[in-house]
């Protein structure tokens, strides 16, 4: 049966190559996916602040910076496949997480001041590669990627791909896409905890990731597109964060200088199910203006819903010139396991006092403005420059927790 099933496949397979071959066979020219080698530089600034650091139980600073600078190559390989290699450094401080040991500075130990250790900053490299090959008639698409990662107390390495099919003169396309993701984490512990006796380290510092989406777009008329997706992800492993704290109520508090000890470190369960459920509406209002819509439903199995609605205006000032006023909304419900500072019971099995897992509203404010050039009339030596975007988003939580962005990009062509 399976020997038969290889071979009926193989026959079809040949079949449909042989047919498009003879469908394109005497034809002079055939448009490149990708006209020439493309470059893009990137980069990205974020800062924010509030007074609910995991790192210290649910209270102390948040304050954390972080510049990425990033680089993307985009090259033809033929008129058909595009290999793009992405990489990135991400170099953050962080006051927070420099009190994983807050007894390693110069003043007093305190939530709400940074300490001077090693953990207060760190270097993340990114590196990842997308081939990707469509076929003579352009309506089939289908790519598969590597990726990895590596900063001081995490690595991971990811696998993937996707593939698309246009259909209805390209007005209709499905699509899927998988990613696996293997991450090993060096666990760091907060300092007063390492050598308790009675203190329970993680014995599987593994992580493993798997998902699946599914997307379905359609051009509905000449001014209105829409799509529909959805994403299913499966977490498996350590999903605690080890070096945050947790601070017990029937617990007598230690308190040393003006920090208090962590009872015990976040605790979650090792498994994780995802869903996300998402829809996008684009309507060309006219020349100068495009409204664009997006919602997502996400739910899981840690007792969280969520839902995300935002907008995005594009209005054309110029024939070079775009703007981008935005506006995203966030609500969640808080996970079954979270509880704030010193209100967790000891006598639970699972317990966080993570923000990002708890009961908030979010609201985020976006401004950018474009320039785009498809001619590339602009040269520095063999680079034509096809593009310049400039993005800042403000953040704002229920919680407390404030941040901003900066963002930016040009885009070259080697000619």
């Amino acid at each position: 049966m399976k020997k038969s099933s290889l071979i009926i496949a193989l026959v079809i397979t040949t079949f449909v190559v042989a047919q498009e071959k003879q469908q394109y066979d005497g034809k002079s020219y055939k448009k490149r996916v990708l006209e020439a080698t493309e470059v893009d530089f990137l980069t990205s600034y974020y800062t924010q602040d509030g007074d609910n650091a995991a790192v210290t139980g649910g209270i102390g600073t948040e304050e954390l910076t972080d510049l990425t600078p990033t680089i993307v190559v985009s090259i033809p390989l033929n008129d058909d496949d595009v290999l793009t290699i992405d990489a990135g450094i991400s170099a953050y401080t962080s006051a927070s997480s420099s009190n994983v040991n807050p007894f390693d500075g110069d003043a007093p130990a305190n939530p709400y001041v940074a300490s001077s250790g090693a953990s207060k900053e760190d270097v993340l490299v990114t590196l990842s590669a997308n081939y990707s090959h469509s076929s003579d008639d352009r309506n089939t698409i289908w790519s598969a990627n590597v990726s990895t990662a590596n900063e001081h107390d995490y690595s991971s390495i990811g696998v993937g791909g996707s593939y698309t099919r246009l259909f209805n003169e390209k007005n209709t396309e499905l699509s899927i896409k998988a990613n696996a993701f293997f991450d090993t984490w060096t666990a760091i512990y907060p300092s007063e905890l390492r050598d308790l006796p009675s203190f329970v380290k993680f014995d599987d510092e593994s992580r493993n990731s798997y998902s699946v989406g599914f997307g379905f777009s359609q051009i509905l008329s000449k001014k209105l597109q829409g799509s529909l997706s959805l994403d299913l992800i499966q977490q498996e492993g350590l999903l605690s964060t080890p070096f945050q704290r947790v601070q017990f109520v029937d617990v007598p508090d230690v308190v040393i200088q003006e920090f208090t000890y962590g009872d015990d470190v976040e605790r979650l369960p090792d498994s994780r199910t995802k869903v996300a459920l998402g829809g996008r509406v684009h309507y060309y209002l006219n020349e100068i203006i495009t409204v664009r819509t997006f919602y997502r439903y996400y739910t899981d199995n840690w007792g969280i819903n969520s839902h995300t609605a935002s907008i995005e205006v594009p209005i054309k000032i110029t024939d070079k010139f775009t703007v981008y006023p935005s506006y995203r909304w966030y609500n969640q419900t808080a996970a079954d396991y979270f509880a704030p500072f010193n209100k967790h019971l000891s006598t639970t099995r699972f317990y966080t006092s993570d923000y990002d897992l708890s009961d908030f509203d979010a609201n985020q404010y976006g401004f950018g403005i474009s320039y785009t050039d498809i001619f590339t009339k602009f040269h520095i030596w063999k680079f034509g420059l096809k593009s310049i975007d400039l993005r800042f988003r403000q953040y704002e939580r229920s919680t407390g927790l404030s941040a901003s962005l900066f963002s930016g990009g040009i885009s070259f062509v080697i000619e």
